[in-house]
């Protein structure tokens, strides 16, 4: 399959694709990189994992920022790079959508731009949101 029909596939602003799915589901097509947001099984491709708590936000934030730079980067570079938390829908779509904002999306913007592209309920607290409106 290739990997821009892969279910979670996204396309950033740049035209850059990255794919979001939950942790513990097996990938249909692996990933060249997996940025990991919640403890689950290691896959066999490069990975960073981000100290993420459900529901919350990243405890690290200048980690968090450099794991989705590094994320953004190989994407740019043709690299399949994927999102994956426990559910797949709250901390998958706020880094999917901080993706989008470093790719240069508005932040006013990021929340719709991917519960339309994504899932309807990605983004799913107002710490979440808030911190999408700080991103640089």
């Amino acid at each position: 399959m290739d990997w821009s029909e892969t279910p979670g596939v996204v396309v950033l602003p740049s035209g850059a694709t990255v794919r979001g799915r939950r942790v513990a589901d097996p990938p249909v097509s692996p990933a060249d990189f997996a940025l990991l947001l919640a403890p689950g099984p290691t896959p066999a491709w490069p990975h960073r994992r981000i100290r993420w708590p459900d529901f919350w936000l990243p405890l690290d934030r200048a980690d968090a920022l450099d794991a989705l730079g590094e994320g953004l980067r190989r994407a740019h570079g043709g690299e399949r790079v994927e999102v994956a938390c426990r559910g797949g829908i709250g901390r998958t779509g706020t880094a999917l959508a901080a993706l989008a904002i470093l790719d240069g999306l508005p932040p006013a913007a990021a929340v719709g731009w991917v519960r339309a592209r994504y899932h309807p309920r990605a983004v799913e607290t107002p710490w979440q949101r808030g911190w999408l409106r700080r991103l640089p």
